[in-house]
């Protein structure tokens, strides 16, 4: 009975981290969906202490040629305002930025990838809500 118990917990496991990066998927404002890809700590930035959250979506490159960048823009807010700053609230010294970036694939930090699409915009987070930064 044991075995059995461990093994459709085994089995359960393996079926969640098969999940296809969808089964994650976070709904933006405008009707699109992005995957959280990661969070990096550690790296400064001009205004300071530095978090930031990338994400995918693998079509953004249409996205880019074809929607407004405002519309890109508000989603980028919605991220940081709604994901972000509750993944920040309770990790002690709290940053005085909060980069969001969106890229159509997996890019490696910090190395030069000219084949992947990618937006960014830069925050300040301030009593619950990301003020615009302008690189």
């Amino acid at each position: 009975m044991r075995r059995a118990a461990l093994a459709c917990l085994a089995a359960g496991l393996l079926s969640a981290l098969a999940a296809p990066a969808s089964a994650g998927a976070i709904a933006l404002p405008s009707g699109r969906t992005v995957s959280f890809a990661d969070m990096i700590r550690g790296e400064a930035g001009p205004a300071g202490p530095t978090v930031r959250f990338r994400f995918i979506e693998e079509d953004l490159g249409a996205i880019i040629d074809t929607r407004p960048y405002d519309e890109l823009e508000a989603d980028m807010k919605f991220l940081c305002e709604n994901y972000a700053l509750e993944r920040i609230a309770d990790t002690g010294p709290q940053p005085a930025a909060v980069i969001v970036s969106i890229s159509d694939r997996p890019v490696p930090f910090g190395a030069p990838s000219p084949e992947a699409r990618q937006v960014f915009e830069a925050y300040r987070p301030e009593n619950g809500s990301c003020i615009w930064e302008g690189f």
